[in-house]
């Protein structure tokens, strides 16, 4: 399934039994998302919390938005209506930010029938698509998910890396000048910075898969080995929006490794090198 899909094409499928819409109206250091939500959504939409369903409890080194165990995301799953025979559609209002975390973690755990709406809310609304208000409940659906179908890398497996690492935050703070989250400034060593806004046009829209297959040539092009290991891997702040890394690798056939824990997690390691310099061009 193509892992995005028109404002147009949603439109056309909104009357179908099995479509499962999911709203995931997230902003880092917000708590408005539902709000928002039960202000307008598309109808049908059943509002997905970020911090709550597609992440875990925190301890001292998950980072700041661990993944969920795979039993309670299957729970959360159920409880927004999805089934064996669903077919999902994802969307926000931030650039598919949010809703790429959703996206991945619908098919780390096996599930395929899933796009996010490209350009999110806003395309809807452009084509003068109906808007609802309140809350919106699915019965709950029946889906067995798995878990481990998307590449993952972890804290031990980062020194060494063969392929590429993409630190997809704003490059002021991939270069330390500053933090305004984390207790640490900088990137881990060796990692090239490519902020997940590149993914996106002037209206929040995915650019077109020629210019994503360049960046990423370029990106695997500073690879430590070539042939298969040169691969790439995201991580971010707290492992949310490098999620969008990985559905534009998708977009152009791409399988991006996700570092789950990302910068929150590494940085908890006061052993764990920190770099701050500019290492664009350093292969």
């Amino acid at each position: 399934m193509n892992p995005l899909i028109s404002a147009s094409e949603l439109a056309a499928r909104l009357a179908e039994p099995t479509l499962v819409l999911l709203d995931v109206r997230w902003v880092l250091g917000r708590t408005d998302g539902k709000a928002h939500y039960a202000a307008a959504h598309i109808p049908g939409a059943v509002f997905v919390d970020l911090d709550t369903e597609l992440s875990g409890a925190t301890t001292t080194h998950s980072g700041r938005h661990p993944l969920p165990t795979p039993a309670d995301f299957e729970a959360s799953a159920r409880s927004w209506g999805i089934g064996q025979d669903s077919s999902v559609v994802i969307y926000d209002d931030s650039g598919a930010l949010a809703a790429a975390r959703a996206w991945w973690l619908l098919r780390h755990a096996g599930f395929d029938q899933v796009a996010v709406l490209d350009g999110g809310l806003d395309s809807y609304k452009e084509l003068g698509g109906q808007l609802a208000s309140g809350e919106e409940n699915n019965p709950p659906g029946d889906v067995q998910l798995s878990w481990g179908a998307m590449p993952v890398l972890d804290f031990a497996q980062l020194e060494g890396y063969p392929g590429t690492l993409i630190d997809s935050r704003a490059t002021a703070r991939y270069l330390g000048i500053e933090e305004p989250i984390d207790p640490v400034a900088g990137h881990i060593p060796g990692a090239r910075n490519r902020p997940t806004t590149d993914n996106l046009d002037a209206q929040a829209k995915f650019l077109p898969p020629a210019d994503l297959t360049r960046a990423f040539q370029t990106l695997q092009q500073g690879a430590k080995t070539a042939g298969e290991d040169a691969r790439l891997a995201a991580y971010c702040g707290s492992g949310v929006t490098a999620c969008h890394q990985v559905l534009a690798g998708a977009q152009v056939g791409l399988q991006i490794a996700l570092y789950p824990g990302s910068w929150s997690q590494y940085c908890s390691y006061p052993q764990a090198p920190v770099t701050t310099s500019d290492e664009q061009h350093r292969h």
